[in-house]
């Protein structure tokens, strides 16, 4: 039972007691977390190898304790510390956001390079030119248009509508999980039903293989391997979009510059051509 806290001559409650708590004992108590948390990062450090004592921090160590999917305790800016959380910029918006925009990126990326390796090889129409992705299906008169099965206005508002669509409905399932399951679709609901997460819906559409269904640390693997691979996607589109700016170029034909003159085309080459 805790000891009635002490009072002063004026009736306040003494500061070096407080919940039955002494000064001595709070100080022992913040101590054992710190020593807690330096343990913790030891031990993570030793799970993950030598690179994760360069990116977790004893602050990041407080809230980023590895139950999240892909947690190396790295957030140098404190982004998804819940004591600075504002708005809707919330910890969990930030880890939901990183799912998809690295489902984005990946598709991004697959988009961007598959359609030039196939054209350098020859086993498509389109020439290298016509294939550059910041060009095709870009409205007049920034891209090239003239080859799209429809004239770029009416494809840009039968994107932007159906994509306002998706977006809403992706909304409407964070702000309520599994509401899309429970709303009529045509008679389709049932496969949006999934697993009650937002980033991770699941079911027959979204899930048709069953990947991380057999358990929890089955699911937490695939989760991990699918936020690695998306945070090297968003690397690569960030890179590929620098390389369009720098040099106007692809990334296979950026590639094959690199390899004809390695030390004519890089990094500091193009950057020092970009900025004259």
């Amino acid at each position: 039972m805790l000891a009635t806290a002490p009072t002063t001559a004026f009736g306040q409650v003494a500061p070096s007691r407080v919940c039955g708590l002494s000064g001595a004992a709070r100080r022992a108590s913040v101590i054992a977390r710190a020593e807690n948390n330096k343990i913790q990062k030891v031990d993570r450090i030793q799970k993950n190898g030598p690179l994760y004592l360069n990116f977790a921090s004893d602050q990041s160590l407080t809230y980023l304790d590895g139950t999240l999917p892909a947690d190396f305790g790295f957030d140098p800016l404190g982004l998804s510390d819940p004591e600075g959380a504002g708005g809707f910029v919330t910890p969990e918006w930030l880890a939901y956001g990183e799912v998809y925009n690295g489902r984005w990126a990946m598709l991004g990326a697959a988009g961007v390079l598959i359609p030039d390796v196939l054209s350098h090889a020859g086993l498509i129409p389109q020439t290298p030119e016509e294939i550059k992705w910041w060009k095709t299906g870009v409205i007049p008169p920034a891209g090239q248009y003239d080859k799209l099965w429809l004239d770029p206005y009416s494809l840009f508002w039968i994107e932007a509508i159906l994509m306002n669509f998706v977006e809403l409905r992706r909304y409407q399932d964070y702000r309520n999980p599994g509401s899309m399951g429970r709303q009529y679709f045509l008679g389709l609901e049932g496969g949006f039903k999934g697993s009650g997460e937002p980033a991770y819906p699941g079911g027959p559409f979204f899930n048709p293989l069953g990947f991380g269904t057999k358990s929890a640390d089955d699911l937490k693997v695939w989760k991990t391997k699918e936020l690695r691979n998306g945070r090297l996607a968003m690397i690569a589109m960030l890179g590929f979009a620098g390389q369009a700016v720098a040099t106007d170029r692809g990334p296979v034909e950026g590639l094959l510059a690199h390899l004809s003159d390695p030390f004519g085309n890089n990094v500091i080459g193009n950057l020092s051509h970009f900025l004259r």
